[in-house]
């Protein structure tokens, strides 16, 4: 298994002709592809395996007017194929490393409390954790 990560740009697109399953929760519809990889704010890292996308780290950089940009990390998904093989953890170091290029100092996500295969994959990353939600912070 040779695993590459890239991140993608709207002249990516061509690359979702070959998805694993599982990786993201519905088919793709090119259109809302299209908008997604159009957008200013919007990134994607995906996991590629012999040019299949096993995995897909989606966020989005939040600008606010009174504190500094962040990346909020929507949506993680990777092929039953390659799980617990370092897909997930390498998309996220990817994404942190993009945040953080373009200015974020900080990321978040959330995740259900009974996902216990998400909470043990974020916690390796040691954030800050809220007792109230189930939020993580990331230092950048």
């Amino acid at each position: 298994m040779s695993i590459t990560f890239m991140r993608l740009a709207k002249r990516d697109a061509k690359l979702f002709a070959h998805v694993a399953p599982d990786v993201f929760d519905a088919p793709i519809d090119p259109k809302r592809l299209e908008n997604y990889l159009a957008s200013p704010l919007h990134r994607m890292v995906v996991a590629m395996d012999q040019g299949v996308i096993v995995g897909q780290c989606a966020a989005v950089i939040h600008h606010h007017p009174d504190k500094p940009s962040e990346l909020y990390v929507d949506e993680v998904g990777t092929a039953s194929s390659h799980l617990r093989r370092g897909v997930a953890t390498g998309m996220i170091n990817e994404m942190f490393a993009w945040g953080k290029e373009l200015g974020c100092t900080e990321a978040w996500l959330g995740t259900e409390l009974d996902n216990h295969a998400a909470n043990a994959l974020y916690r390796r990353f040691k954030p800050d954790e809220d007792e109230a939600i189930q939020y993580y912070l990331f230092s950048l």
